[in-house]
């Protein structure tokens, strides 16, 4: 069994407290994790602020800094089997999912290095500058010590989406893993040390929201950036407020995915199901409010039911699984409750409903996917399940179904399903969101941002501005006057 260590000032520890985690899929030890004292945590903070102010980090320059994302890139790429296996038993992903997972957070540290040669820290704003008065630049600078709390949905795609920007914009970090799957971002760690990380530039500990607040209380940091739910963003929010720390917020989600009468019925009903079964719905930008045009919606019901059942509900471990267990008993429960709410309040359930069970699935916290019909007052309409439950609803118009699409608190992300690209693209930009795809669903592209609207969050992660939410812009005036009586200000006091 893998021991899950404290990573602070580039070494391994252990601490007074742990726990065993479990295999969401068969409740099987994967790790022993080691929990952080308040004095460990006070350790990483210190361990961070020290390298940010070495010569060694300081001086480094982005060429260097892009060299060591590459190089994450490639071991990662090495450890891809280790890593994929841990994911798959940390965290419940299946196979494919888990596959891809590792793939993407590698994809992501090679865009970013890409991008971060690039990226211009200074810049000569030359509409600014005047010969004879003035030059001005613009100029980025790191934050500082950053603080990152990251979710238990995507541990290593979001390990990797917190560090990238870290390095490559010169700043430094204590990072908390989800307590329920901390065992890939230790994985990371070691390859930072592999690569030649300076220590003390990346910290990592797991905990729960004890530890995590213990965090963000530090006054040494400057930045905090979180993934999770709404509820604890504006907590965060609320405790970042007190020392005026920079923040950013990557929260829930109610997205809509929308077809139009248009829309290619085969294609739409899978990427139905896709959008809300990816990985048992445990995505913040799941598509689970399902919007249909009324004139097909009758063909269109039929043929997500018939076709649902095609969606093998299995262990993650099976590479023809689809999706499967949810994380924990915890999150188990909520999801049942919010099936039973949506039976008790009138909502027509149209398939599942209940847990899956027989043979390995006995061992987890498997559901068997589940549709309801459902209208704007229904609780499933309006909030974010984080499981596998669809709400679907008819509309008769396009003002219609952007008016249903934007009643929400949420705007994280949509999709528009149609066969004429302007019509789909017109209905996109009316939706309320930081993403919104036009016939495809959860694809992301690392060079572009991710982020969402109202409740969604604050701020975007990854593409040019998720470096820029690490930067500090400094304007730079250099006077190009050197007569005394010509200054601007000569005649104000004297």
């Amino acid at each position: 069994m893998k021991e899950i260590k404290l990573f602070i000032n580039g070494a391994f520890k252990t601490s007074e407290k742990s726990f065993i985690s479990e295999n969401p899929a068969n409740s099987e030890a994967v790790a022993k994790v080691f929990i952080p004292s308040e004095k460990d945590i006070d350790d990483a903070v210190d361990a961070a602020e020290a390298a940010f102010y070495s010569s060694e980090w300081r001086g480094m320059d982005q060429i260097k800094r892009a060299e060591i994302l590459e190089a994450i890139s490639e071991k990662m790429k090495e450890r891809r089997n280790e890593l994929t296996e841990l994911e798959i038993a940390d965290s419940g992903s299946c196979v494919r999912k888990a596959k891809a997972d590792v793939h993407n957070a590698a994809s992501y540290f090679k865009v970013l290095a890409g991008q971060l040669r690039k990226f211009q820290f200074e810049t000569k704003d030359e509409s600014a500058t005047r010969a004879g008065f003035s030059h001005n630049y613009k100029i980025y600078e790191p934050v500082g010590v950053c603080a990152q709390i990251i979710p238990w949905n995507f541990p290593l795609v979001m390990a990797a989406w917190k560090i990238g920007p870290v390095i490559a914009s010169g700043c430094t970090t204590v990072l908390k893993s989800a307590q329920e799957t901390p065992v890939t971002a230790s994985i990371l760690a070691e390859i930072l040390n592999e690569v030649g990380l300076p220590k003390g530039v990346v910290n990592i500990v797991t905990g729960g929201a004890k530890e995590g607040e213990y965090l963000l209380q530090n006054k040494k940091v400057r930045k905090v950036a979180f993934t999770g739910s709404t509820s604890v963003g504006k907590k965060i929010m609320q405790s970042a407020g007190q020392n005026l720390q920079r923040i950013s917020l990557e929260l829930g989600g109610k997205s809509a995915n929308i077809v139009l009468a248009d829309a290619d019925l085969s294609i739409a009903v899978d990427g139905a199901l896709y959008a809300f079964l990816y990985h048992s719905g445990q995505a913040c930008d799941s598509g689970t409010r399902l919007f249909v045009d009324q004139k097909i919606y009758p063909a269109f019901k039929d043929a997500l039911i018939k076709r649902i059942a095609d969606v093998k509900v299995g262990i993650p471990t099976d590479t023809g699984t689809g999706y499967g267990p949810v994380v924990n008993k915890k999150q188990f429960e909520t999801i049942m409750n919010y099936i039973e709410v949506s039976k008790k309040e009138g909502a027509k359930l149209l398939f599942g409903g209940e847990r899956a069970t027989g043979g390995d699935l006995d061992k987890g916290y498997y559901i068997r996917p589940t549709l309801f019909e459902v209208t704007p007052e229904n609780t499933i309409f309006n909030e974010e399940i984080f499981g596998p439950v669809l709400a679907i609803t008819p509309f008769s118009t396009d003002e219609e179904v952007v008016k249903l699409a934007n009643k929400s608190v949420y705007g994280l992300a949509g999709a528009v399903w149609s066969k004429n690209p302007d019509h789909a693209k017109k209905i996109a930009r009316q939706l309320e969101a930081g993403t919104v795809w036009i016939n495809e669903y959860h694809l992301l592209n690392p060079g572009m941002p991710f982020g969402g609207y109202k409740q969604s969050g604050l701020g975007r992660e990854m593409g040019e501005e998720g470096l820029k939410a690490y930067l500090e812009v400094k304007h730079l005036w250099i006077s190009d006057c050197d007569e005394r009586s010509k200054k601007p200000w000569f005649d104000a006091i004297f």
